[in-house]
């Protein structure tokens, strides 16, 4: 039985970096998908308020795991041929991340002051110029700690990604433990790694916290 070694460590290095890809594909796509929620829960159209809702209720209310099979598996059972893993895996943490940062930038939209639109309002700028100009550089320096904070869920939950074949740094732990059986030190060490990644964020999110001082807003 071989014993944990540098090639046992490269793999679960190989592992982080697949972790690392895919924390970016959900935070980059959940974040354009997010602001075009965002955009359309503060809207002045009720349908178009309405829609965003229920697209928020929906998948907050879903389990990751579910939209994990869901992307997988449900292709494949309308008759379409079976997602790549990282595809599957990439397009449910995308889904899943726009409806907590939509809800995230939401909230952060909606708590500038009224009067900021009503003063834009005044100086004569359309609704897309009191949002560029005035309301969103506002919300932008209330969402950030709370957006980078949210950033650590994303690394974690990409963990779930092993249950649909996807080899990220759990799913590589995983393999690694079967070959060697010392989970012990495989999962200290995959431990660690996830520290290396989530910690760095942590320390970003409260420092920007302080920064733009957002508790005394």
């Amino acid at each position: 039985m071989p014993s944990f070694s540098w090639l046992h460590f490269g793999f679960l290095i190989q592992g982080l970096m697949w972790t690392v890809a895919l924390s970016l594909i959900a935070g980059v796509g959940g974040s354009l998908v997010g602001f075009a929620v965002a955009l359309a829960r503060t809207s002045r159209a009720m349908w178009l308020r309405g829609l965003s809702l229920v697209y928020v209720q929906i998948l907050q209310g879903t389990p990751l795991l579910i939209l994990m099979f869901l992307g997988y598996f449900g292709f494949s059972m309308l008759g379409f041929q079976r997602l790549p893993a990282i595809v599957a895996a990439g397009v449910a943490m995308t889904l899943f991340a726009s409806a907590y940062l939509g809800e995230i930038w939401r909230g952060c939209i909606q708590s500038v002051a009224h009067t900021q639109w009503e003063a834009a309002e005044c100086l004569g700028l359309s609704r897309w110029e009191q949002l560029r100009f005035v309301v969103l550089p506002q919300a932008r320096r209330i969402a950030t700690p709370p957006t980078v904070g949210f950033a650590v869920q994303i690394v974690k939950n990409t963990s779930l990604a092993s249950v649909v074949g996807f080899v990220e740094l759990a799913q590589a732990g995983k393999i690694v433990n079967n070959s060697t059986f010392q989970p012990f030190i495989v999962y200290v060490v995959v431990a660690f790694l996830y520290f290396c990644l989530c910690w760095p964020l942590s320390v970003w999110s409260r420092q920007l916290e302080r920064k733009f001082n957002v508790g005394r807003c």
